[in-house]
């Protein structure tokens, strides 16, 4: 039977579709106004990248802000646990999460069998998340997609002592008119950003098997920043937006199965 994982956050919405362990397609969309119009569209695009259609689907788990308005999911599941299903699946030694999306940042324990031993989120403050680098990218005139590459070219990270998007954007305007290049203000915020997660999963053990997950996971001067400020090495997965959704998909392939041995006699 197939399954499929819809992740409905609040910057994308992700769906992956699975049989038998293996993805067979996936798809990342913006959110935009209609979560539940979001989370149609974007499992539509997964399903005919899998040549299958809605009725194909046996079981259907969401996750994300939104999972609650995805109305053809038979369950709903919070996005800390279908991360770490998602991150065991394809590292099954991972022993700690960062995830960074638009909107919020979380760090996430796992322990064996991507059971989540902790977890600590910030959803109510921008600093540490998508949100924080765009709007520093404006400040500064550059792309999103720009950002990672121009921190990596610094040789001097400005020090951004504000935790506080609006006081930082103040901070960033004034260290500008200081001389301040651009590169080593861009890195700056990156090792803002990487303090602000530290900081908040400072009890959770940030062990070599940590996963970063989440749009900003693309961002290569977060990554460096990460690593400058844990001491060890991350891995992203290749397509690190879709963690989410992909634990989803594990877990509806296991209410699947959970019902099926129930009717077996």
């Amino acid at each position: 039977m197939f399954v499929a994982g819809v992740d409905v956050g609040a910057a994308t919405a992700k769906t992956v579709v699975m049989s038998d362990g293996q993805m067979l397609g996936y798809s990342i969309i913006p959110t935009g106004y209609s979560v539940t119009q979001a989370a149609q569209e974007v499992t539509k695009e997964a399903l005919e990248k899998a040549n299958l259609s809605m009725a194909d689907l046996g079981y259907v788990v969401s996750t994300g802000y939104g999972r609650n308005a995805v109305p053809f999911a038979n369950k709903t599941m919070t996005e800390i646990i279908c991360h770490a299903k998602g991150a065991n699946f394809l590292i099954p030694e991972t022993k700690a999460i960062i995830d960074i999306g638009g909107q919020d940042s979380k760090v996430i324990g796992v322990g064996e069998r991507g059971i989540v031993t902790d977890f600590v989120m910030n959803d109510k403050c921008a600093a540490g998340t998508g949100r924080f680098l765009e709007v520093m990218a404006n400040v500064l005139g550059l792309t999103i997609e720009e950002m990672g590459p121009t921190a990596l070219a610094s040789n001097d990270p400005c020090h951004i002592s504000s935790t506080c998007t609006i006081f930082a954007e103040t901070e960033m305007v004034s260290l500008r008119a200081q001389g301040r290049i651009r590169e080593d203000l861009v890195a700056g915020i990156h090792r803002a950003i990487a303090k602000r997660v530290v900081l908040m999963g400072a009890h959770i053990k940030f062990q070599k098997e940590t996963v970063l997950t989440g749009g900003v996971a693309k961002n290569v001067g977060v990554k460096k920043a990460l690593q400058d400020e844990i001491g060890i090495d991350i891995f992203v997965p290749q397509e690190p937006q879709i963690i989410g959704a992909l634990g989803a998909a594990l877990l509806a392939k296991a209410e699947l199965d959970k019902a099926a041995g129930e009717r077996s006699p």
